[in-house]
């Protein structure tokens, strides 16, 4: 591991407030990975052995139904950790898949780190917990109190920097709405 990437997780870990010890134990098991585009990093219906730590790339965790069609749950970037919750907890197999969109720097951490933190109490395990349910929070509100053009509109100006590195077919189903429904929206906006 480099020291770069080292670095970036330790203050990671450190501004979640883990201890010197958590941050050391973290460190020496993290296995660095340098991934190309569209690398499966964990696929639905397999149980997770690793969750990720992304230091500089792109990433994308979608649900796929039995018809081919793929609802995509989240995008992640840089300095951000892929962590299956629901999985963990109930230890069943992921309901999503995981994957790069495109070549990407990632820190992988054994899941059962992770669970030892649980067992334990350790505090980074609430943490972490936390700011995924801020995240799902925050998510909840944008679908529901937003219509679909406020969500585009809100979309692009909280993330303009993901919008050339996602297809469109990806941020519609983000989204909730078909891509033809967000060709219109573009257009009309483009009109305005």
């Amino acid at each position: 591991m480099t020291a770069i990437m080292k670095q970036a997780l330790q203050e990671f870990l450190h501004q979640l407030g883990a201890t010197p010890e958590t941050i050391e134990e973290t460190l020496a098991l993290a296995e660095p990975m340098e991934l190309p585009t569209r690398h499966v990093l964990l696929n639905q219906g397999e149980k997770p052995g690793y969750c990720y730590f992304l230091l500089d790339g792109l990433c994308h965790a979608c649900y796929l139904t039995a018809d081919g069609k793929q609802f995509s749950k989240e995008f992640y970037w840089d300095q951000d950790v892929l962590v299956g919750f629901e999985s963990l907890i109930n230890a069943l197999p992921s309901p999503f898949l995981l994957e790069t969109l495109s070549a990407s720097k990632i820190l992988a951490l054994p899941i059962s780190l992770i669970e030892q933190w649980r067992e334990q109490g350790n505090p980074l395990y609430l943490r972490l917990l936390e700011r995924q349910l801020s995240y799902k929070e925050q998510k909840e509100r944008f679908m529901l109190m937003h219509s679909p053009e406020e969500r585009y509109q809100l979309f692009t100006e909280n993330f303009p920097e993901l919008l050339p590195r996602i297809a469109d077919y990806q941020i519609a189903s983000y989204l909730g709405i078909t891509p033809i429904s967000l060709s219109r929206i573009k257009k009309r906006l483009e009109e305005e």
